[in-house]
């Protein structure tokens, strides 16, 4: 739970704030935004979803995945945290 907080709490200005979040009740949540408080998460959405809410509120413990649709260079993570493994031969 703690990596993914620090990777919405931490996220670059250069990797736009949108994606989808898979949660451990099997829901793809779409988000153009979100906001933290603690260990919740509230996603915005850019359009309602079948109930009619643009906005969730998400504990950061169900979040099973978080789905990037922007096609960006893998470099661009390093600010998140992630590292290049290289292998050798």
């Amino acid at each position: 739970m703690k990596d993914m907080k620090r990777i919405f709490a931490e996220w670059p200005v250069s990797i736009p704030r949108t994606g989808l979040i898979v949660t451990s009740f099997s829901e793809t949540i779409p988000f153009c935004n979100y906001m933290l408080c603690g260990d919740l998460i509230l996603l915005e959405r850019k359009t309602p979803d079948a109930s009619g809410a643009r906005r969730v509120i998400i504990g950061f413990d169900a979040i099973q995945a978080v789905k990037i649709l922007d096609a960006i260079e893998l470099a661009r993570f390093t600010a998140m945290g992630f590292q290049a493994v290289h292998l050798q031969t």
